[in-house]
């Protein structure tokens, strides 16, 4: 058994700015579903307001068409909800607040430091209208909005930082939806949470109101033409690339020492199975733990802004990491060009790099903090 476990150099920025590229210029891929239902009738029988006097069969047959999901790769997005703008969810991870719901539905999470030494969530959803209730939701640290602000997303938090976070959001121009401002619309507390949690671990956003509150705030409902492309480039469903650097059965981010993040291979649906900080992470509601096809561990400059040491800065420009699927490893590099473009991955020669259809897991965290990989399962 192997075990490397690493403190990576920093790794300066690449100088090139790439633009957003897309595996395909074609029309999102759809595949089509056929059900067929029949229905026998007798004399006399009224079939959808038509009176017959013979037994006959009715035979419907139809068609649902579903489009590439741009966050996935997968063709699972309904056609409905093609070309609208991902909703991006700031969700607690304290571990009091554990456990969560609402987030095994999301098509990529990003998890980064915040201060203490614990991690914040941002749940990214392509379809707006089919976000569950997610629970609990917490404040804007300005790192989240920038990310949000490159995948063209509206962005949900309850609470910001006054600082440099409201100046970033006010900076920025993002659309967003404060659970202060949307308290009884939106965001509401969870009843059966109240007397047990701390009352800052109860909100919950109501996913299904959504659509309606998105419109009657006059927000842009369709992405617009600078992010039009997917998040990454990915390759078919079908395809099931290994990188090759090296065998990993498992992987640790270590964000502090009480806040660590660990994917474990699951051969039968090669996917990474997520544990917090030593647990299972599971959402409440559907009883899943949460799995990812692509787990992305990305570098940056991560330090506290001033002494007291309560608000953290994680840089956004770019830098190395490692790109993990299908039970293998290799390195990377990545690059957010400009606030308002998406983060890119590069492989070790510069070229964009392509990654396996399915959930993404992204974190982020700075070069000074571990991270371990393993050739074998650690925790069975």
């Amino acid at each position: 058994m192997n075990c490397k476990s690493i403190i990576a150099p920093a790794i300066l920025g690449l100088s090139l700015l790439f633009g957003c590229a897309s595996q395909t210029d074609e029309a999102p891929r759809i595949q089509e579903v056929t059900t067929v239902s029949s229905q026998a009738t007798t004399a006399g029988t009224t079939i959808t307001t038509v009176t017959t006097t013979t037994t006959e069969t009715t035979t419907t047959t139809t068609t649902v068409l579903l489009a590439c999901n741009p966050l996935t790769g997968t063709k699972t997005m309904n056609p409905d909800a093609v070309g609208k703008r991902p909703v991006a969810v700031m969700v607690n991870n304290i571990n009091v607040s554990l456990p969560q719901y609402g987030i095994s539905a999301a098509d990529i999470i990003y998890e980064m430091p915040v201060e203490g030494g614990i991690t914040r969530l941002m749940a990214v959803y392509a379809d707006y209208s089919a976000v569950p209730q997610v629970c609990s939701i917490r404040s804007c640290r300005f790192y989240f909005p920038l990310i949000a602000l490159g995948m063209d997303a509206i962005y949900c938090h309850w609470g910001i930082d006054r600082t440099i976070a409201l100046e970033t959001v006010n900076r920025i121009g993002i659309e967003h939806m404060d659970g202060g401002s949307y308290y009884g619309r939106l965001y509401f507390r969870d009843e059966e949470r109240m007397g047990h949690y701390a009352i800052e671990h109860t909100g919950y956003l109501d996913g299904p109101r959504l659509p309606e509150v998105i419109e009657q705030c006059g927000f842009r409902s369709e992405r617009n033409e600078a992010h039009q492309s997917s998040a990454f480039r990915f390759l078919e469903e079908d395809s099931a690339y290994v990188p090759g650097e090296a065998k990993v059965l498992e992987t640790t981010l270590h964000f502090s020492g009480g806040y660590y993040s660990t994917f474990t291979f699951d051969e039968e649906s090669q996917c990474y199975l997520k544990q917090h900080s030593g647990k299972p992470h599971t959402d409440q509601r559907s009883q899943q733990q949460l799995s990812f096809k692509n787990v992305l561990i990305l570098q940056s400059d991560v330090h506290p802004l001033d002494e007291s040491n309560y608000l953290v800065y994680v840089g956004l420009e770019g830098g190395s990491g490692y790109y993990v699927s299908n039970g293998g490893m290799q390195s990377i590099r990545w690059v957010k060009p400009s606030e308002d473009a998406p983060i890119q991955i590069f492989d070790a020669d510069a070229q964009e790099l392509f990654i396996n259809a399915g959930k993404t897991y992204i974190g982020i965290l700075g070069y000074q903090h571990a991270i371990s990989f393993y050739d074998s399962i650690q925790n069975s």
